[in-house]
């Protein structure tokens, strides 16, 4: 069995660079710090993203309960929604303060609540303001400063549309582009629905990259596999993960080998289970119920014989009185490392 020994600074004298080939997608309540712990366990390479945090709760609420982190989540960015140069510009210092890699502002969220506080994908109207947001940010830090957003929004959805965006963008001096390779509807579809009804216009993203080779452009959207997303490597810089990632993150065990060229040994689910239970034991300490811990990794056995039993025993006994990370131990009794033989019944 390899054993899993999270990338920390107290593991290696070098840091883990950022690069941007293989990511996993900021999502609303999935990536959290106790999700990117533990994706961390699984891949060091690929780059983490929180949550988007809104610029008011950074600037007026619990700092500490945003953006607070472990060290072994290197290279990890902090996505943001905002439209105030002058305060994205203070929560970029406060990112940097924190350690963050990187910020990046988001572009893309189409729901009705963000786009009231006039951010997330509206702003794609309104090209000259995210490039002042951009610009603020820049100035103030000295990390990266990045931007996530769609090919369009409603009938502003024009490959033009999306080029002038980014031209008037990266004039600023902005180099890296995460493009979510639908449109947006920001009316009428929910956020769920846009992620699926729109089409995937995967040719425009790359042409984008063809047509201004300076940037660097991620490509995200409908990638569910390494293969796919390295198939997107042979058009694009990056490749961006979303839910396939929560929802199977075993799937991101070989992204070290296979994207980064990183020999190191791949761990077992096993391992990866097992060094997340002292884990649990720091987060438990500190107050924190087991389920933010549990909900999480309740797919890492897909797949496998015992993976519904796994999930099944983590769902329930996390709402025991008093449940802890034993809870964890108990339920790999469940499952097994054997990749064969497994039936529909027990999956």
């Amino acid at each position: 069995m390899t054993a899993v020994e999270p990338y920390s600074a107290e593991a290696t004298s070098a840091p883990v660079p950022l690069d941007r080939r293989l990511s996993v997608a900021p999502m609303m309540d999935w990536t959290d710090r106790y999700d990117r712990y533990f994706l961390r366990l699984i891949t060091r390479r690929t780059l983490l993203y929180t949550e988007m945090v809104p610029s008011g709760a950074i600037l007026h609420g619990e700092r500490e309960r945003f953006l607070a982190f472990d060290p072994s989540e290197h290279p990890v960015a902090l996505q943001v929604g905002g439209s105030d140069p002058k305060e994205l510009a203070e929560v970029a210092r406060i990112a940097e303060g924190f350690g963050y890699d990187e910020i990046n502002l988001n572009v893309g969220c189409p729901s009705d609540r963000v786009q009231n506080a006039r951010f997330g994908a509206c702003l794609m109207a309104e090209p000259p303001l995210v490039a002042a947001c951009i610009a603020a940010m820049a100035e103030a830090v000295s990390i990266p400063v990045t931007v996530k957003c769609r090919i369009g929004i409603d009938d502003r959805d024009s490959y033009e549309h999306l080029l002038d965006f980014v031209d008037t963008v990266s004039a600023t001096g902005c180099r890296s582009f995460t493009v979510h390779a639908r449109k947006a509807w920001l009316q009428g579809l929910s956020p769920k629905q846009n992620r699926e009804i729109p089409p995937l216009r995967y040719g425009e993203v790359h042409r984008l990259k063809r047509e201004r080779p300076p940037l660097e452009v991620v490509i995200n959207g409908g990638i569910l596999s390494l293969d796919a997303a390295a198939e997107q490597l042979e058009q694009v810089d990056g490749a961006m993960i979303g839910r396939a990632a929560y929802q199977d993150p075993y799937i991101l065990a070989e992204a070290d080998r296979r994207i980064f060229g990183d020999p190191r040994p791949v761990p077992s689910r096993r391992a990866v289970a097992e060094a997340m239970i002292p884990y649990a034991e720091r987060v438990c300490a500190g107050g924190r119920s087991i389920r933010s811990i549990t909900r999480h990794i309740l797919g890492l056995f897909n797949g496998l014989p015992g993976a519904r039993a796994w999930r099944r025993h983590l769902s329930e006994a996390a709402g025991r009185p008093a449940a802890g990370p034993e809870i964890i131990r108990e339920a790999l009794q469940h499952v097994s490392d054997r990749s064969e033989g497994a039936t529909a019944d027990e999956v």
